[in-house]
């Protein structure tokens, strides 16, 4: 790699310890971000697949105490990875320049997604 290393990138497993993992690198997209993609599609495309399954379960109405304490670990673990995928996204995210008042004009002021600042 001859490139400078500036980006850290959440990947979607964990270590041994249940510690997070981390890459480091010029955010070129080598193989290993590759993987990570991957495993991240994969774990969505599984999470929700358990959600359609959860529903299904549910609405018949006619589990085990077994049965809910299994979907409930599954959805645990689901949500889990889904989460660490929103974390290693939301972090690769460009920084909101909602505090830049020359980016920001008054058409954004309407904007839901931009904080409110509380009043006094």
């Amino acid at each position: 790699m001859t490139g400078h290393i500036n980006v850290v990138r959440l990947l979607p497993w964990a270590g041994s310890e249940g510690t997070p993992c981390y890459l480091a690198g010029d955010g070129s997209g080598g193989y290993l971000s590759r993987l990570a993609d991957n495993m991240e599609a994969v774990q969505l495309g599984l999470a929700a697949d358990l959600v359609e399954e959860a529903k299904r379960i549910l609405d018949g109405r006619k589990w085990t105490p077994g049965e809910l304490h299994l979907l409930a670990v599954q959805l645990t673990e689901a949500l889990t990875d889904v989460h660490r995928v929103a974390e290693s996204r939301g972090a690769r995210l460009a920084d909101p320049a909602w505090g830049d008042p020359d980016v920001i004009d008054d058409e954004d002021e309407d904007d839901p997604a931009r904080p409110v600042e509380a009043s006094a």
